[in-house]
């Protein structure tokens, strides 16, 4: 059977990996407990997620347990991590809520049946009710500040001044690590790369205090080809929640990824035998539309359901093809008939200026007439009869006025 970290590194995930010599031997040769934390820094998982949740469900498949931490403690402090400023900090209802919802979530992603299955846990049932003094005589007193201010994490942010408030988050996330070790038997903590230093210091915590060998591995972040963070569309960015991000938008978001990353993200995002996806890819003309499209549809079907990903695979052929029979839909109210209103009512633009921009780029059309006008209204016949509104070469919709 394949090694899992042969099998990672095939497919692109692996950024880094501690003692990896080690490492490789131990997940050669037994079931190895294995966690990736998240934070409920929001009510959804987004795409960025997606990836870590991937790479958990490769290595359970691969015969090692996942263990799920949702950051019930944490969430209450705020990761510095790739921050220019502060989080904004939550309330425990809303950080209640958020791990909730991500709960829901994570659920579809493994098995929490079996010899290996999945465990699901909140870092809040021991950091909340924690005695500060003795978990700094405990923990904190193995903790060099020295070593700890030249983590990329904090380096970044001591230009604008880091609080003490968050100068513990690396901390509290290396006990984490140590506590899943001592009750779960945790030897492998992963993430993304933008954790190193995190997961570094709970790794050295245990080795420290308990004596016994544990490792470290993080990921590539979800990046486009340029190198920005993928996940955000003209509405944001791309949940997992499908009230939030709808399973048609999704599918879109997937089929409109440049040509450069489409191979990056089979491989990532989508359980296809590698040699499948180099066939998908070695076309760099019009024929790499096909990948995209796999793509789309693979990705949909495994975050919403089969059923969602052919329904939407079924709209975007028919917005695009000239039948209306499957073309998605929306809905305004009567009072904004202005079509600028319209465009923000329906989640198309952010603002007024966005929407003048699209109409001045000539990017709105509506009923097949291009809208030139900051004023343009609808008709009184597409009022009662609902109307065909086109952003772009992308987005079609079949909109109807309440």
């Amino acid at each position: 059977m394949t090694n899992v970290l042969d099998t990672l590194r095939s497919r692109g995930f692996v950024k880094q990996v501690v003692f990896e010599d080690d490492l490789y031997k131990l997940l050669e040769t037994e079931s190895v407990p294995f966690y990736i934390g998240f934070d409920p820094t929001a009510d959804s998982l987004h795409v960025g997620h997606f990836l870590a949740l991937m790479a958990m469900s490769h290595m359970q498949k691969a015969g090692h347990k996942p263990i799920v931490l949702v950051g019930g403690g944490t969430g209450m402090v705020g990761d510095p991590s790739g921050r220019n400023d502060m989080r904004s900090m939550m309330t425990k209802e809303q950080v209640k809520h958020n791990c909730d919802c991500f709960r829901k979530q994570m659920s579809k992603f493994f098995s929490f049946e079996g010899p290996n299955a999945a465990v699901m846990v909140d870092n809040g049932d021991w950091l909340l009710d924690l005695n500060y003094i003795d978990f700094m005589r405990e923990i904190g007193s193995l903790f060099s500040v020295n070593k700890m201010l030249t983590a990329e994490c904090f380096k970044q942010r001591m230009e604008k001044g880091l609080t003490f408030f968050e100068f513990n988050y690396m901390l509290m996330q290396a006990y984490d690590f140590l506590v899943l070790h001592q009750k779960y038997g945790c030897k492998l903590e992963c993430g993304g790369d933008d954790q190193w230093s995190n997961i570094l210091a709970g790794m050295d915590l245990i080795r420290r205090k308990e004596g016994v060998p544990a490792f470290a591995m993080t990921f590539q972040l979800l990046t486009k080809s340029d190198g920005q963070k993928m996940g955000k569309s003209q509405k944001g960015a791309v949940w997992l929640d499908p009230e939030k991000t709808s399973p048609y938008e999704f599918y879109q978001y997937w089929r409109n990824v440049d040509d450069a990353d489409v191979e990056k993200c089979l491989k990532l995002l989508t359980f296809l035998d590698l040699d499948y996806i180099q066939e998908l890819c070695q076309y760099k003309d019009e024929r790499i539309n096909h990948a995209k499209e796999v793509l789309a549809y693979e990705v949909t079907k495994i975050v919403h359901s089969e059923e969602e990903a052919k329904k939407a695979e079924a709209q975007a052929k028919s917005a695009f093809s000239g039948s209306m029979d499957n073309i998605p839909t929306g809905e305004i109210s009567g009072e904004n008939l202005n079509v600028i209103d319209i465009l923000i009512e329906l989640g198309l633009c952010k603002s007024k200026s966005d929407a003048r921009r699209l109409i001045d780029g000539g990017g709105i059309v509506i009923d097949n007439q291009k809208v030139d006008n900051y004023d343009a209204v609808i008709l009184d016949s597409q009022k009662n009869n609902g109307f065909i509104l086109q952003k772009g070469k992308k987005i079609k919709l079949k909109v109807t006025v309440k």
